[in-house]
């Protein structure tokens, strides 16, 4: 025993030796890559023009050193998963500082955020150039396979929605586009997303902020509640309205001494409407915020300005292209929602039935046509959605490589 115990404690001391051996380089070899990078004398800096770290088109040699001053930073490999290392920032130089390892520290995290953020910052936008061509069988089968996947999950049944709807030509496809039901479901649809998107729009984006400004008490168990209409079926959150605000609800028979009411009528669905789209912005702007360079705040208090200036003047730039990307979502959630308001509105045609439900009662009633239009409408909101998407990620492409 006392001699397992001893090989036991000289493989302790051996590794603690090792790491602090594999520290030291890493330190060393970090220093040098960053002299070899950076012109002798120059410092680091968010704001100037004259790019150290070009982030537009990251070489492979700049990638080795940004892994290396994210090890001697202490980001592992854990913190450069997607959604907690994001935003984007350019690395630049400034003459007449020194590069300290503090600098170096934040170099790293701001150069992590802009590899792993890709081009369009915090939204998870389209990769750079870094991939390699596909080479060989294999490979090339395996793009194969996923192409065809996507094509029949994806493409194929949304081609022929367009097929149906306009099978019997562009005339009959007019008239249902026309029909007073048809009308009013898209009138309830506009209206729900006009309700909740402005919302939930302020809503995430003064919870964002205060969630990131301020450490309290229960600040994970908030976080986890956030995620809740992530994780709770559709149905189960019109049935959970539906019990509280119902007849025999805990809050049915008050309001309905009032006069109001909330299930089978517009409130209740636009409750349901902003239940299910709650996080997207809040949790867009999160990681945005996170990684944003307080100094700026700072500095424009210590100028005297005050909250509102400091955030129309300061983070609103910094946040704005997440918090578009965010409303976009919001919007698409909101358009294209159909469990929780099904249940909650009783799908009163000409009354309580939006476009996802008209699409369903006119399938049920065996009129393929009219359901078919329904889903082109809906369809063409997605095509738009995804257009809008792509421009606000290539906006924020372009000043990121500013």
């Amino acid at each position: 025993i006392q001699a397992r115990e001893r090989s036991i404690n000289s493989s302790r001391v051996f590794l603690v030796v090792l790491s602090l051996a594999s520290a030291t380089y890493k330190a060393m070899a970090c220093r040098a890559a960053a002299s070899a990078c950076c012109p002798a004398g120059a410092g680091f800096s968010g704001r100037t023009s004259a790019p150290c770290f070009p982030t537009a088109a990251l070489a492979p040699t700049t990638r080795r050193t940004l892994r290396c001053v994210a090890s001697l930073s202490g980001i592992g490999s854990s913190s450069m998963q997607a959604g907690q290392l994001r935003g984007g920032a350019s690395i630049t130089s400034r003459p007449g500082m020194a590069c300290s390892q503090g600098k170096l520290q934040r170099i790293g995290r701001r150069m992590l955020t802009v590899l792993n953020a890709g081009a369009a910052g915090a939204m998870g936008g389209h990769g750079g150039s870094g991939g390699k061509p596909v080479e060989g069988f294999w490979p090339k089968l395996l793009v194969g396979a996923a192409i065809a996947y996507i094509a029949l999950i994806v493409l194929i049944p949304f081609a022929n929605v367009f097929v149906q709807a306009f099978g019997n030509g562009v005339h009959a496809f007019a008239e249902h586009l026309l029909d007073p039901d048809f009308l009013h479901a898209v009138k309830l649809t506009l209206l729900l997303a006009l309700v909740s998107v402005p919302i939930n729009v302020i809503f995430g984006l003064v919870a964002a902020i205060n969630i990131t400004r301020n450490e309290f008490p229960g600040k994970v168990f908030l976080l986890s509640l956030l995620d809740l209409p992530f994780s709770i079926s559709p149905v189960v959150t019109g049935l959970m309205l539906t019990l509280l605000y119902g007849r025999n609800g805990w809050f049915g028979p008050a309001l309905a001494a009032g006069g109001v009411n909330v299930v089978f009528a517009f409130g209740g669905m636009a409750l349901a409407t902003m239940f299910v789209t709650l996080p997207f912005v809040v949790r867009e702007l999160i990681p945005i915020l996170e990684t944003m360079d307080l100094s700026q705040e700072e500095a424009a208090r210590s100028l005297g300005a005050n909250d509102w200036q400091v955030f129309w003047n300061v983070t609103l730039p910094n946040i704005r292209w997440g918090l578009l990307y965010g409303t976009i979502l919001t919007n698409a959630r909101a358009m294209g929602e159909f469990g929780a308001v099904s249940v909650i509105s009783g799908n009163i045609l000409g009354k309580t039935q939006t476009l996802t439900l008209f699409v369903e009662s006119a399938y049920k009633e065996y009129n393929t046509e009219a359901a078919f239009a329904a889903a082109v409408l809906l369809s063409s909101l997605a095509l738009l959605t995804l257009f809008i998407k792509d421009k606000v990620e290539a906006a924020a492409a372009a000043e990121t490589k500013k």
